[in-house]
């Protein structure tokens, strides 16, 4: 493995995983979570690999500068892995929470649009 595609996983990982915590720590200080719960691991696992099959496919393209192996450009490197990571996992989320609105929601009577589930 080369030192370029270290710094990617790592930087997608960090990324997924700060995104996967920083709610959860809010929720547990606000004392609203007991527990770490299955959904955040689910959602990161979800982040993980729809990341990693994208970073894979579009990182390649990134030139890191001329020098190419520097620590600026490794730098670059990560922190684009780390965000590119973290929006992932928001993506993810957002899906996850816009299916289970669509799921609860139903056709009201008379066709007058939707109505949530009893």
């Amino acid at each position: 493995m080369s030192t370029a595609f270290l710094v990617k996983f790592f930087g997608l990982l960090l990324g997924i995983l700060a995104r996967t915590l920083l709610p959860w720590l809010r929720k547990v200080k606000e004392g609203k979570a007991r527990g770490f719960g299955r959904r955040y691991i689910y959602s990161a696992l979800a982040s993980a690999a729809v990341g990693l099959f994208l970073t894979l496919i579009l990182f390649p393209q990134f030139e890191a500068g001329a020098a190419g192996q520097g620590f600026e450009e490794m730098f670059k490197l990560f922190c684009l892995a780390f965000g590119f990571g973290f929006g992932c996992n928001a993506l993810v989320n957002e899906g996850g929470a816009w299916a289970v609105k669509s799921r609860d929601l139903e056709p009201a009577e008379g066709g007058a649009g939707p109505t949530p589930a009893r």
